[in-house]
């Protein structure tokens, strides 16, 4: 039996319009997760929850797009300059990520076992969304 995601159900929906309502109430500023869990009277699981779920909900509720960074924590922007820097940052932390499994498990696992059909295509497959990040957020800034 499937188990069912906590950031899908009534709870998970109920801490999203908490954290939405708090984040609309402090714009333009940022809320951080200590003033998030005051503000909405929720523990530090229940807000990752519920930011997961308001993730998840935000395009098809038609919402501002939400950012997280350290100056300004947790806040809706509709800054074209401000949500690129942010998509751009966040790629590069995937794109670190793909590259650090590559270079540190799936090359040595396609060494051991070069005959290996899932894993040359696990290679080729990483490889591919490597070029494809790399294309998006070059770390040279370009």
């Amino acid at each position: 039996m499937a188990r069912r995601s906590r950031h899908r159900g009534e709870a998970a929906e109920g801490h999203a319009e908490a954290i939405h309502k708090t984040l609309l109430e402090a714009r333009p500023a940022g809320v951080e997760m200590p003033q998030l869990m005051r503000s909405t009277e929720r523990n530090r699981s229940q807000i990752r929850t519920g930011l997961a779920m308001l993730r998840d909900a935000i395009a098809k509720k038609g919402r501002l797009p939400l950012r997280y960074s350290r100056a300004d924590a947790y806040q809706y922007t509709s800054d074209p300059v401000e949500l690129q820097e942010y998509e751009v940052r966040v790629v590069r932390q995937i794109l670190t990520l793909i590259r650090r499994l590559i270079t540190g498990t799936v090359i040595s696992h396609a060494v051991l076992y070069p005959e290996d059909r899932w894993v040359r295509h696990l290679v080729a497959q990483l490889k591919a969304v490597e070029t494809i990040l790399d294309n998006i957020a070059p770390q040279n800034g370009s």
